[in-house]
């Protein structure tokens, strides 16, 4: 039977606010653990393997899966970052890279390249689209898919959302080509933006429309997803709703909304969203 694994992101556990005092990585893991997600992801470039490394009694302690989404700035650094990942047993590696071409032809090699070194040691190796990254830009992106039918994708599509200012309702134009990449993705994460905001408060009623619009895509991904795998694959998805200046805050640097708590609620609507695609099946 295929299974839904939720994990939630330690970056997003950051609080970064002068009002308060930061949690210890001991709070966060056990926050994360004691509200039943199913993992936790890291995200290092090259230089924090170290101290990522320090967390790994962590994970064991509290019985949590492990996941990363790397930040290569070189060619050469994806390998030792996939090795890590290997060496905490992470299910997957998410890729935002430094590298940056402004022709989606001239980043064929390099991600050939890591996905043939992510081959090699057996590691899942997928590809997330994001802003200041490789796949900064949705055009881009949809090129450099055609260039690499191989390359696989990790789905936040909020950044997309604020990168072609999407309108609501979604032009079918715009609707087609999310769905291509919803068809190429293999993960998602529960962000939900507008046209000018990459992270919105989800019980804010100004922002519903965006709620609708994020699930749904949400959906069809997953549905996708479910076709294509085999009977007992495994789909994750984060939860990934990042600390200040993600988070908007007020003049006094307080953040509008309860993060944790959003992302226990993000959480909810997948698992109905899970539960409703098994129905279908």
């Amino acid at each position: 039977m295929q299974k839904l694994n939720i994990y939630q992101s330690l970056w997003g556990m950051e609080l970064r606010s002068p009002n308060a005092p930061e949690r210890s990585k001991e709070e966060a893991f056990a926050m994360i653990a004691q509200a039943g997600f199913d993992g936790a992801c890291m995200d290092p470039s090259l230089e924090e393997i170290p101290q990522c490394r320090e967390y790994a009694h962590l994970f064991d302690e509290h019985k949590l899966g492990c996941m990363i989404n790397a930040f290569p700035y070189s060619p050469d650094d994806m390998a030792p970052i996939i090795d890590f990942a290997v060496e905490m047993q992470a299910c997957m590696v998410n890729v935002i890279s430094g590298i940056m071409p402004i022709k989606p032809e001239d980043a064929v090699d390099d991600v050939r390249r890591w996905i043939a070194e992510a081959a090699d040691r057996e590691m899942p190796l997928l590809f997330e689209t994001h802003r200041d990254g490789l796949l900064n830009d949705l055009y881009f992106t949809l090129q450099l898919m055609e260039l690499v039918p191989e390359m696989r994708l990790c789905a936040d599509l909020s950044h997309f959302v604020v990168d072609r200012e999407l309108r609501n309702p979604i032009p079918d134009r715009d609707q087609a080509y999310i769905s291509a990449v919803l068809k190429r993705s293999d993960c998602f994460q529960g962000r939900i933006a507008n046209r000018e905001q990459v992270q919105i408060q989800i019980d804010f009623p100004q922002h519903q429309e965006w709620v609708v619009i994020f699930k749904a895509w949400w959906k069809e991904g997953m549905r996708a997803w479910r076709k294509r795998n085999h009977a007992d694959a495994t789909l994750v998805f984060l939860c990934e709703l990042g600390p200040p200046p993600y988070a908007i805050t007020d003049r006094n640097q307080n953040e509008l909304s309860d993060r944790w708590q959003e992302s226990l609620k993000i959480r909810r609507w997948v698992q109905t969203i899970w539960s409703e695609l098994e129905a279908e099946s």
